[in-house]
């Protein structure tokens, strides 16, 4: 039952996963008329969007575009061409194992580290799709903006390169989503991971309510961990500083709209991890990329304290007490290799 119709490029569009930013996608891209397939988890949701354009459970604020079809049933994206996978992190690899196989391009829109195996999911992507060409969107972008259709830019990192970038862009360039050009997927993935961590410290901090001077200084420290971390797997250092690093990095450290920001601040004002968690019913990705990517850093060791932080107040620390441990750390120089 495939909706997805074929774009200028006679190429079809698909978006797997129908959260909050799935959905927001799916309307950006229906948002001049042509046709887009979600896949929804959930059946009753995937009936809600088809009988009456809303998503109450993951985006209540907006009306989906008339050319938004929704489908429960991975088949129905046999034979499309562009698959924008937009399931939590951590279930990206069993949903995409559920495809049937073939070549496309595989567009992926989550960000986290897979736990357990450590692995960023261009890989898990490749390991389930293999015969996928696989590419990273990522970059400052809040749902809600995006289904209204809000002046957004992204990184579009394509493992392969300008032929691939020629392929997708077109598809999902709309006037107020830009697509910018990377060829850096470790890059852009490790931007969008790691900033979701900074994030849920940055929260903590306003919740502790220690003012927008620590906040600045957490983001911009915070940001050298990126750095430390992005050089050590051969990221680009100008990839970190743009759009999918940096640019992600100051929206969700900077606002409630940000979920993983909001469970930073909920525990700085005294919630407990575990509950707060199983309350939501978005995924605050950084809560699972934190432990792993404190993992990865200390096998590699790359110095990372707000990391390390962020793990020991999700693991039930006082967060006070993990603030006033970072700022009674050793006095040194603000740039080179240690933090």
């Amino acid at each position: 039952m495939s909706h997805a119709s074929a774009d200028r490029n006679g190429r079809r569009i698909g978006v797997l996963g129908a959260g909050a930013w799935g959905t927001a996608l799916a309307q950006m891209l229906a948002s001049d008329g042509r046709d887009v397939l979600i896949w929804a988890l959930e059946p009753e949701l995937a009936d809600e969007i088809n009988a009456s354009h809303t998503n109450s459970l993951f985006l209540p604020s907006a009306t989906l575009a008339e050319p938004v079809r929704a489908t429960s049933d991975l088949s129905d994206f046999a034979g499309i061409d562009t698959i924008l996978a937009v399931t939590p992190a951590q279930h990206l690899g069993s949903v995409l194992r559920g495809l049937a196989s073939g070549p496309r391009d595989l567009v992926l829109c989550s960000k986290g580290i897979e736990a357990g195996s450590g692995r960023l999911m261009n890989h898990v992507a490749k390991d389930a799709q293999p015969d996928s060409e696989v590419a990273v969107l990522s970059g400052p972008t809040f749902a809600h903006e995006v289904a209204a259709g809000l002046p957004t830019a992204v990184t579009l990192a394509c493992s392969g390169g300008e032929a691939q970038w020629e392929r997708i862009a077109p598809a999902i360039a709309r006037p107020a989503f830009r697509p910018y050009y990377s060829d850096d997927v470790t890059g852009a993935e490790i931007g969008g991971s790691i900033k979701n961590v900074l994030a849920i410290a940055c929260g903590v901090v306003e919740g502790l309510r220690l003012g927008q001077n620590a906040r600045a200084a957490l983001i911009a420290r915070g940001y050298a961990e990126m750095l430390r971390f992005g050089d050590a797997l051969g990221a680009k250092a100008e990839t970190l500083a743009g759009l999918c690093g940096l640019g992600d990095l100051v929206l969700t450290c900077s606002s409630t709209s940000s979920r993983n920001f909001s469970l930073g601040k909920a525990l700085g004002e005294g919630g407990e991890a575990k509950s707060l968690m199983s309350d939501r019913r978005t995924v605050a990705e950084g809560a699972h990329t934190a432990p792993v990517l404190q993992a990865l850093a200390r096998d590699k060791d790359i110095a990372m304290p707000i990391t390390d932080a962020v793990n020991a107040i999700l693991e039930g620390a006082d967060p006070a007490q993990v603030v006033t441990s970072l700022l009674s750390r050793p006095l040194r120089a603000e740039q080179g290799a240690t933090a």
